[in-house]
């Protein structure tokens, strides 16, 4: 039982991790989630999940940086600080490191983010609008 209660510990640090990859979150705070010491809950969460927290938080953030490049139109430096990053040399050379190829280059191997768009912008705004009117000052009109 006491395993049981220890896992869900650590699935409480690590669905933190997944939910605010994009905030500075330290070892620390993913041990208090947990509520154990932050060694202790280092040396636990590498044995449980085979990484360190702070990859495992750096793989979420590379997981999200590289759907972004393909599928939006944000500059790179715009992309490496929504994921929490605080210096676009840095990004570059871990997403380098991950991908194989640089955060640029990764972007050019996948069609433009324009081509994802389905439907023009007109029409999602038109069909997107009250097809009713709900306003009082419209039925007390109907009604005169």
């Amino acid at each position: 039982m006491v395993f049981a209660s220890r896992d869900r510990d650590l699935l409480r640090a690590k669905d933190l991790v997944d939910s605010r990859y994009f905030d500075p979150l330290e070892v620390s705070d993913l041990a208090r989630a947990a509520g154990f010491s932050p060694a202790h809950f280092s040396r636990e969460f590498r044995r449980t999940f085979g990484e360190s927290p702070h990859a495992y938080l750096l793989t979420r953030r590379m997981e999200r940086a590289a759907a972004m490049l393909r599928t939006t139109d944000h500059s790179v430096a715009e992309i490496c600080f929504s994921v929490g990053l605080q210096s676009v040399g840095s990004f570059t050379t871990s997403f380098t490191r991950t991908y194989g190829m640089s955060p640029t280059a990764y972007r050019a191997a996948f069609p433009p983010a324009s081509d994802w768009a389905q439907v023009p912008t007109c029409l999602v705004r038109f069909h997107g609008r009250p097809q009713r009117s709900t306003f009082r000052e419209d039925t007390a009109r109907a009604a005169d």
